[in-house]
């Protein structure tokens, strides 16, 4: 609990506290107060961004430190921003804050949505080398000091502050200057920097934006929100592919660009020489790759070629495959240690081959962090168990906090059915009738709207096909765009009095970060969404085996256990939801699954789910 004097010191804005909310304010102001780091899993509704901003804030003015808020949902950025609107206006506090998403979403430049990360930040240093960029002409001068333009834009926008990132590229498009470039000439005197977890976990990225804003990693409080994400996040960062197809396209444009595609055919010949080996996917080490190239040519002068080659067509038409090519090349000279190399092929009226240099540690881009800043502090509703997390990222000595849910027990049903199973070995026809009816029953049987979660789009539609509902049924579809997600979630909430049902995948659009307060009446988890043991799965487990000695709970039964956790979260999202959450495979019954679900969930296993329901809800 807060103690008085600890009160008066927090920027809280509102006008109660709760009683767990107050434990988390009371432990994060002691971990930053004595730089230590904390892990906390945090349940929806104890109120996770005030909690952390109130007590960070004044440690962060007394210390002049910066906070980086980290999250990767726009929605998020919104918050934090909001409640800072709240800290600023309550206690009269000059509070300035940079809103900062990817720059290429913060770019001005036309097309360059559909550019590939990596080529767009060639392109856009090869714009500002050449000055063909008039934003950035327009925002800085030579010198990198500010235009007179860009100091009156930052003026206004300091007067507003804090502001949401749209309101800043708003600002920089009615002046045409370069947002990302005003936002970081804003960030030296901003206190909180609200961003995606890249621009502190990417190296190149963080060691430019901390020099930009004058700062040291060392002054800095890292608050990484939605944590849970962080481990996969960061293997992805450090993970590099290439394939024949993009082998292909590198060819075509190589020959339309005049360069000679003779080292691209070497690397192709590799490719397929190594691809002789292997039925369909397996590991390969460095040198076997290396050596099949070095049979045409030197292995340095393919990859230097090919960078020189490709940074020359990249400057001319924004994205170049055979650059993209050069630096896989690069990168797969990289260690062998927390790394995995994967070579896998298809036949699908001709041959295609991909090379993976999968990251599977963590830590080895959370390291430099851990190490080196002020204090860091994760958070997430399903950050459990938290010392899983404590392992993975690389963490010797962190706080670990696990808060109850401050919602009432009672209006939530925590149901496990054992009565089917998605199990790949038991799937049929018959079995998909068996989950269609068993949802389609209780779909029928709530009064109000339902989403249904399946391990994967080919289970959903194999599925779906025997669904027998009398309320509209709507699915969601692979690669939606953020409008259509918005307008699908809106027609869906539009049937909520008389009731409807979502079909979506555990990982696909809905399956975490969406808020439907009062909207969802039940979520039904069909499966468990297990990865598939494939020969990254097995790397993940061995790599996890040998360094903690647990590797199928790290790299396979706990992540699948997240996601699921994930969905049951879009069930109960206020003190006045009631809702049932509902597992639907009888292995969430078995003890190494059932034993990670939280302690207080008290979970009820039953085969009369009807009634079960209809208890719940008070109805005969």
């Amino acid at each position: 609990m807060l103690t008085e004097e600890l009160q008066k010191e927090i920027y809280f804005p509102y006008s109660k506290i709760r009683d767990i909310q107050s434990d988390m304010i009371s432990d994060v102001h002691n971990a930053i107060k004595s730089k230590r780091h904390i892990i906390m899993h945090a349940p929806t509704g104890i109120g996770k961004t005030i909690a952390v901003l109130a007590p960070a804030l004044p440690l962060a003015v007394k210390n002049n430190l910066t906070i980086f808020f980290l999250t990767s949902r726009q929605t998020q950025h919104r918050i934090v921003v909001d409640t800072l609107r709240h800290i600023k206006q309550k206690f009269g506090i000059e509070l300035e804050c940079a809103d900062i998403i990817g720059k290429k979403w913060m770019c001005l430049q036309n097309g360059v949505e559909a550019m590939p990360n990596g080529s767009f930040h060639e392109y856009c240093r090869a714009l500002r080398n050449e000055d063909n960029c008039e934003f950035y002409a327009n925002t800085l001068k030579e010198t990198g000091a500010a235009t007179v333009e860009a100091k009156l834009a930052l003026e206004e926008l300091k007067i507003a502050s804090p502001c949401h990132v749209q309101e800043h590229i708003e600002k920089s498009k009615d002046k045409k200057l370069c947002p990302y470039e005003l936002a970081l000439l804003s960030s030296p005197k901003a206190r909180v920097v609200v961003a995606d977890y890249y621009y502190i976990f990417n190296n190149p990225i963080r060691n430019g934006f901390l020099m930009k804003m004058r700062k040291k990693i060392e002054q800095c409080i890292v608050v990484v929100d939605e944590a849970h994400n962080l481990p996969n996040r960061l293997r992805e960062l450090l993970t590099h592919k290439m394939s024949s197809i993009a082998i292909e396209i590198a060819k075509k444009e190589a020959a339309r660009f005049g360069f000679e595609s003779v080292n691209l055919e070497f690397v192709e010949a590799a490719l397929f020489e190594l691809a002789k080996e292997i039925e369909e996917e397996d590991t390969v080490s460095r040198n076997s790759f290396v050596d099949l190239i070095e049979k045409y040519k030197k292995y340095d002068d393919v990859m230097a070629e090919l960078i020189f080659s490709g940074e020359n067509i990249r400057d001319k038409q924004k994205i170049s495959y055979m650059l993209n090519i050069g630096k896989f090349l690069e990168a797969w000279l990289g260690p062998d240690k927390g790394f995995g190399r994967i070579l896998s092929k298809t036949i699908d009226r001709k041959l295609k081959v991909s090379l993976v240099y999968r990251c599977l540690d963590p830590s080895i881009a959370a390291k430099e962090i851990i190490d080196n800043s002020y204090s860091t502090l994760l958070m997430s509703g399903t950050l459990m168990p938290t010392s899983m997390y404590r392992d993975l990222l690389g963490y010797s000595n962190a706080v670990e906090k696990e808060y109850k849910s401050p919602f009432p027990k009672k209006n939530r049903l925590n149901l496990i059915i054992p009565k089917t199973t998605t199990k790949f070995v038991e799937r049929s026809h018959r079995q998909f009738g068996e989950i269609a009816r068993v949802c389609g029953d209780i779909a029928n049987s709530i009064n109000g709207n339902a989403v249904i979660f399946f391990p994967s789009y080919d289970l959903m539609e194999n599925i779906a096909e025997h669904l027998k509902c009398s309320k509209p049924v709507f699915k969601e579809k692979q690669a939606l765009t953020k409008q259509e997600k918005e307008n699908l979630l809106a027609v869906f909430k539009s049937h909520k009095d008389k009731g409807a049902v979502l079909l979506g995948t555990s990982t696909g659009s809905f399956g975490e970060g969406i808020d439907m307060p009062g909207v969802l009446k039940a979520v039904i988890i069909v499966g468990l969404p297990l990865n598939k043991p494939d020969v990254e799965a097995k790397l993940l487990i061995d790599y996890y085996d040998d360094k903690f000695g647990n590797g199928i709970e790290y790299g396979y039964v706990l992540p699948a256990i997240t996601k699921c956790l994930q969905n049951a979260g879009r069930c109960i999202r206020s003190e006045t939801d009631k809702g049932a959450i509902i597992f639907l495979d009888e292995r969430y019954a078995w003890r190494n699954y059932y034993q990670c679900f939280p302690e207080d969930w008290e979970i009820e296993v039953s085969l009369d789910y009807i009634g079960v329901l209809s208890e719940f809800f008070g109805r005969k």
